[in-house]
């Protein structure tokens, strides 16, 4: 029942391997030595097991060219870097070629212990408030995904999805996205509470929370970084991400779609206005959007006559895999697909970075829901069009 990703990253894998800290613009440990161009911080730690070669860190700020600096380790094992810094920024720290993981620079000290001999290897990070909200937000997931009713939800959905429950398919995907999102309004709650923030942005950028339901925070975040950073390269990419984002917000205009169908026949989205539209992103190798399409296939044969059409748009690669699904899954309505997979041009025009993804229009061509999943698009186009 979990919706695939593109670059998805799971949390426990985020913590486990320090892929990313979370840094708070604005926050500060106290130690740091702050002056019209820039601060000062302090990078020190032990390395359990030294080995041959050295310690770099690298500069991966967006918009520059990658800077590296090498760090000397003490006889004792230990080591201490003073760095001057102008903007908050991703780093990569890299010992012996051995254990490398990324971090989060801003005005905080950060003390380290890593093994420094394997990659899977130990890391501990200290004297950063930044790692107590990763922490939180590591929790409120776990929490969140492991509950006692998902459990048993998980074990409902597969005693009906092996007996073909339809209905009962539908019920449960419809409780279990509901303990979901009680999760993640938490986390949203979290977050637009936090001061300005590259490690929210990441966090954001790698699905931690869907942008088509929680776009105030996205555009809060962005707000927030534009404002305490505008020349940051992060700061102007996320703000073009939201930008994006909120072109495709329920009570837009949809933007146009001109693709060709499986016959090379180049078909427009406004050559459908008149109709309600589902605009579907979907492919072959999507599981989840495979196991949607069935309540698609039922909406479409209760409410076409009605004035209902889909619109589908395939992430595919090959016109074998995209034609043999819409055969296998007996989708019989409108097709398009450039087989570019995520470099689709309809993919980047909305932004799309997960799939399934699809959005209801009205007669006008007006975002009117986003992501019906199951069940919930025969509701809404009950209420819209009349059981």
């Amino acid at each position: 029942m979990n919706y695939y990703k593109k670059n998805y990253i799971n949390m426990k894998r985020l913590i486990s391997s320090i892929l990313i800290l979370l840094a708070l613009l604005g926050c500060s440990s106290g130690k740091e030595k702050a002056n019209a161009s820039g601060w000062d911080i302090i990078i020190s730690g032990t390395v359990n097991f030294p080995q041959a070669g050295e310690i770099a860190l690298t500069n991966l700020n967006a918009g520059t060219i990658a800077k590296k600096d090498t760090i000397k380790l003490k006889s004792n094992k230990t080591f201490a870097k003073k760095l001057h810094l102008t903007e908050p920024g991703f780093y990569s720290l890299n010992f012996y070629g051995k254990q490398a993981f990324n971090l989060i620079l801003n005005k905080s000290n950060i003390q380290l212990i890593v093994d420094g001999n394997n990659p899977q290897g130990q890391v501990t990070v200290k004297g950063s408030p930044e790692m107590d909200l990763i922490m939180k937000v590591s929790e409120l997931q776990s929490a969140s995904q492991n509950a006692s009713e998902l459990v048993s939800l998980q074990e409902e959905f597969n005693t009906a999805a092996a007996a073909k429950n339809e209905s009962k398919i539908a019920e449960i995907q419809e409780k279990y996205m509901s303990v979901i999102a009680k999760g993640n309004d938490t986390i949203a709650a979290l977050f637009l509470k936090q001061p300005a923030s590259l490690a929210v942005v990441n966090l954001l950028q790698n699905n931690t929370l869907e942008a088509d339901k929680y776009l105030t925070v996205f555009i809060d975040a962005a707000t927030k970084l534009i404002k305490e950073q505008p020349a940051l390269g992060y700061a102007k990419e996320f703000s073009l991400f939201v930008e994006k984002a909120k072109r495709t917000a329920v009570g837009q205009m949809a933007p146009e779609i001109n693709l060709p169908n499986q016959n090379g026949d180049t078909i427009k989205l406004s050559s459908l206005r008149g109709k309600f539209v589902l605009v579907d992103f979907w492919a072959k190798w999507c599981g989840p959007c495979r196991r949607e399409n069935p309540n698609v296939v039922k909406a479409y044969a209760k409410f076409k006559t009605k004035g209902f059409e889909v619109y589908g748009v395939s992430l595919d690669r090959t016109k074998e895999d995209w034609v043999q699904a819409i055969q296998q899954d007996n989708l019989t309505w409108t097709h398009v697909s450039d087989l570019k997979y995520f470099e689709s041009v309809a993919a980047k025009d909305y932004n799309i970075n997960a799939i399934p993804f699809s959005i209801l229009l009205d007669k006008t061509g007006k975002i009117i829901a986003k992501n019906l999943r199951g069940a919930a698009l025969e509701k809404k186009l009950s209420e819209v069009m009349g059981d």
